[in-house]
């Protein structure tokens, strides 16, 4: 399916107001993380990639906290910093984390302290509650005086326009999105080529009205390069799905596009999907995104992918 004009960059996040981007860059790699990514960036390319980034048409960066310990939030700071503020048509988007396991209200406003310091911004439009299913007790962040609480609260302060529930474990996600705090849901690695553990999910909060977003739809790298990794979702890929991603590569060149696209273009077809997010940390690797957004595949490319899709006992669930 073929985006129209009018839509193919811009779009409404659910009933929030807010206006996204087709695609958001994800800032976990801006921070450099080489024990997890397995490589480092050099900040002067941190920086140049935002600058590019403010300069392009994908209008959101998405980051978090706890992102490399909070350097990617810092590094973000700094390059906007450096050009003056954010263009007027570009937003952040962050994440509140925990430290040491701590959930506490308390940690969710040191957490938003922590990020307007880093990014040097006073107020986000959109945050996130970050992977509640780590929390050791999932109950308190959801009790009087808890972490959705203190959410709310700095909502109603003006600190935060917008609350999101970012995560994997769908079960846990389900919870979240049912107590109606929340406006925006991100769901990771459960909607791609060889995954669809989040449709039930992506169906109630649009029912909801919420704004979705897809996160990692490359899985962590298969879907980019499946004889690179044969990881997924962070962990070791059954033979299933590491095989359904090759055949998909096999598949995505016999109509002369790279499997990251056809990846990027399963995720934008979604009309239930408002924004998909990529890790991006090279500048050389931005016009190659905006490019994959442009790319049309026809549907006898979909129906032919379809049927490479893993059984559902190899989905992350």
């Amino acid at each position: 399916m073929r985006i129209d004009d009018s839509t193919l960059w811009l779009r409404d996040l659910g009933s929030t107001g807010l206006t996204v981007s087709a695609v958001a860059a994800g800032g976990a790699g801006i921070g450099s993380w080489p024990e997890f990514f397995g490589y480092d960036v050099p900040i002067e390319q941190a920086l140049q990639l935002v600058s590019d980034i403010l300069d392009s048409p994908v209008r959101v960066i998405d980051t978090s906290n706890g992102y490399s310990e909070g350097e990617s939030e810092r590094r973000i700071g700094q390059a906007i910093a450096l050009r003056g503020g954010l263009p007027d048509d570009h937003w952040v988007a962050t994440k509140v984390d925990s430290k040491d396991g701590d959930y506490s209200a308390r940690r969710v406003r040191d957490s938003i302290r922590e990020s307007q310091d880093r990014l040097g911004l006073e107020f986000f439009p959109l945050v996130y509650l970050h992977d509640p299913e780590y929390a050791p007790d999932i109950s308190e962040l959801l009790s009087p005086g808890g972490a959705v609480e203190a959410l709310i609260q700095l909502r109603d302060e003006g600190v935060i326009h917008h609350l999101g529930v970012a995560g994997g474990d769908v079960g846990v996600m389900q919870r979240f999105v049912a107590t109606g705090a929340f406006e925006v849901l991100l769901t990771h690695n459960r909607w791609t080529l060889v995954d669809r553990s989040a449709g039930t999910l992506i169906d109630e909060a649009v029912g909801r009205g919420m704004g979705v977003v897809n996160a990692a739809y490359l899985g962590g790298g298969l879907l980019a390069n499946p004889h690179g990794t044969t990881r997924y979702g962070y962990r070791p890929a059954s033979n299933a799905t590491v095989a359904a991603a090759r055949a998909l590569e096999q598949l995505s060149a016999t109509w002369n596009v790279p499997l990251a696209t056809a990846a990027l273009q399963f995720s934008l077809r979604d009309p239930r999907i408002d924004m998909s997010i990529v890790g991006i940390s090279k500048p050389e690797r931005l016009p190659a995104l905006v490019s994959a957004v442009e790319t049309e595949l026809p549907p006898d490319f979909w129906v032919a992918a379809e049927k490479l899709l893993p059984s559902e006992e190899h989905w992350l669930g």
